[in-house]
């Protein structure tokens, strides 16, 4: 095993090179037969790379494996750092990933995040563990919305960002006019600006040196008490919660008693080492390296994003880091399981992907259609949509979403503010003063040939106009206050239909604004149907409660009597759509004779649907809680 310490030297034994890399490891050899090599903190190199949505984060990061011969050069090498079957199948990076590499006497600690919006919580949480990230632009599409909102994020976290303008060979590549957007939205120098291909590995040597000679080494202390920030950890089976952390000062080795200042439950280090990507054992970590550490935790709960582990013997001296920013919720839906003999086994599997993304937020609910469930808060509809698909992929869960909502205010006469976060909380509006919705700041960049429609959007959406700025001759950036209900839903998919692909979209959490509220109620032959309310705007009301009529009209299944589906507001009925009953025909063995006889016949059929009507139930499968989660285009 070997391990890194400040000013001191490592070995290696050749059993655990073989282990590690296929491919030989640049460190000089020592007396003795072994490979070893002087490594200090000042050549420990902490970074990150970070990107829009597909502009080549995942494919830079399989070069870097491969030329610092982490792993096998292979035409195979894809995606090394996308472990989760939904990334690999979607083709996006969701979960950040560590890998710790060596080359020209450096150890470096990768770390790649992902790109779009509804994950910009795992971008904020993985720069805490850096001292610069590589700013990445694809030469085709140049500088996109989720890039300036990247930029932002290591500029206020005070990191080295070296730029990089990504797929210079293809054969649309427009890199003159890619650099002249980096310089003038950043301000960049032109020659500071990498020119690469991670797809050919043309430029990644020169960006790699530059990593080495203008991120600074970590900063803290070697000899001061241990500090461990927590920041990212998953539940493994066999070992309990694994926890990635980063050694901000000390070290740390396999054995000691440590303690969480958050909860102060102490724990004994039973495991610990580095992520090549794969868990390589160490004896022990020192001050600014990323590894992971196994401390015998069994509750997923007791590993809080952003806590600080000390030596017990230290508690009382230490000081805790400033932690995480706790993520901000945007978009609630309540969870239920298909059947509730699952309950107990959902809930297992709901608090040990929130351990893996600690982003979604969880309190229990009940409805009087679905059972037992919990009230969950998503950053976004996709971060909702890949959450759900982990469920059911990685955890064999079937599971039921109610219809998604934002989370909304009431102002109430007494003062109290209340919160609402599911619409059976909804008030009376006889105790509210006023209600609030929440908005927030978008930013569309695009060329200017679309400013005219996505103007209109915008307008259309409630929005108002903040900026208007040209990038450059022909690349406008829009700046528009938007409510976040108009944008969570189908916006971004009205942009990309707009701008035939060419806009990208961010936003960012802007607060509260008065607004005008009402619950929309869904009624089966007169009975409501709680698991489908929800909470909308007054002039959208009449809109969407026939957009949820006409769609469950089409997925409900026909019953033998006829059924009702309503829209209400207050009690007031403002959309109704009706499923025909089944047509059995009584009359059909009737050839002949009198008419009364069919007569007869037909006025019990009547009176069968009628007393049916009343009694009977109407079930209502997934797809008809699907079918509501998409809103038609406006």
């Amino acid at each position: 095993m070997w391990r890194v310490v400040p000013k001191r030297s490592f070995i290696l034994s050749p059993s655990v090179v073989r282990l590690l890399s296929d491919a030989p490891i640049a460190l000089q050899c020592e007396k003795g037969g072994g490979v070893g090599g002087e490594i200090g903190t000042d050549n420990i190199r902490n970074f990150g790379i970070v990107a829009h949505v597909d502009h080549g984060k995942s494919t830079l990061a399989d070069r870097l494996l491969e030329l610092t011969g982490t792993v096998r050069a292979s035409p195979d090498n894809k995606q090394l750092l996308d472990r989760l079957p939904v990334e690999r199948e979607r083709g996006i990076t969701v979960k950040a990933q560590t890998a710790t590499m060596l080359y020209s006497n450096h150890m470096l600690n990768l770390i790649d995040t992902p790109g779009h919006v509804d994950f910009s919580y795992e971008v904020s949480r993985s720069l805490s563990a850096c001292d610069g990230v590589i700013l990445l632009v694809d030469a085709r599409q140049g500088v996109k919305a989720q890039t300036v909102a990247n930029y932002l994020l290591a500029a206020d976290a005070g990191l080295t960002v070296i730029p990089a303008v990504n797929k210079i060979d293809l054969h649309n590549a427009d890199v003159p006019e890619t650099i002249s957007q980096m310089c003038v939205g950043f301000g960049f120098e032109e020659d500071e600006i990498h020119k690469i291909s991670a797809k050919l590995g043309t430029g990644v040597p020169d960006l790699l040196n530059t990593v080495i000679s203008n991120i600074p080494p970590p900063a803290g202390r070697p000899d001061s008490p241990l500090r461990l920030l927590l920041f990212d950890s998953w539940y493994d089976k066999y070992r309990g919660v694994v926890c990635v952390v980063t050694v901000r000062d000390g070290k740390v080795s396999r054995g000691d008693l440590v303690t969480s200042i958050h909860s102060s439950k102490k724990y004994e280090v039973a495991d610990l080492g580095l992520l090549r990507p794969q868990q390589v054992p160490q004896n022990s970590l020192s001050t600014g390296q990323v590894g992971y550490v196994i401390l015998g935790m069994k509750d997923s709960r007791e590993a809080l994003i952003g806590d600080t582990i000390c030596h017990t013997k230290c508690y009382s001296k230490v000081e805790p880091l400033p932690g995480l920013k706790p993520a901000k919720p945007m978009v609630f839906a309540g969870v239920y399981p298909m059947d509730q003999s699952e309950y107990t086994g959902l809930r297992a599997s709901i608090e040990r992907l929130i351990l893996n993304d600690s982003s979604v937020s969880s309190q229990r609910d009940t409805s009087v259609a679905l059972g037992q469930g919990w009230r969950l808060g998503f950053l976004g509809l996709l971060h909702m949509d890949v959450f759900i698909q982990r469920l059911e992929e990685e955890f064999n869960a079937s599971v039921l979403l109610t219809t998604p909502s934002v989370p909304y205010q009431a102002l109430m006469r007494d003062g109290s503010i209340l919160q609402i976060l599911n619409p059976s909380h909804f008030p009376d509006k006889n105790k509210v003063t006023e209600f609030r919705e929440p908005i927030v700041k978008g930013t569309l960049i695009f060329p200017d040939q679309y400013l005219g429609k996505l103007l209109a959007l915008c307008e259309e959406r409630r929005g108002d106009q903040q900026q208007l700025v040209y990038l450059t001759s022909s690349r406008v950036m829009l700046k528009y206050i938007l409510p976040l209900s108009e944008v969570v839903f189908d916006f971004f998919d009205q942009v990309k239909s707009i701008s035939s692909g060419y806009a990208s979209f961010d936003y960012e959490d802007a607060g509260y604004q008065k607004t005008k509220l009402v619950k929309l109620d869904i009624l089966l032959n007169g009975q409501q149907v709680d698991a489908l309310s929800c909470v909308v705007h007054a002039d959208s009301a009449y809109s969407i409660g026939r957009s949820i009529c006409s769609k469950l009209k089409d997925t409900i299944r026909r019953q033998l009597f006829e059924v009702a589906v309503q829209a209400a507001v207050g009690g007031r009925v403002i959309a109704r759509e009706s499923v025909k009953a089944l047509r059995k025909d009584v009359t059909a063995k009737c050839y002949g004779g009198d008419i009364t006889r069919k007569m007869k016949l037909l006025r019990q059929q009547r009176e069968g649907k009628k007393r049916l009507k009343r009694i009977g139930n109407v079930e209502l499968d997934r797809d008809a809680f699907l079918s509501v989660l998409k809103k038609d285009k406006k």
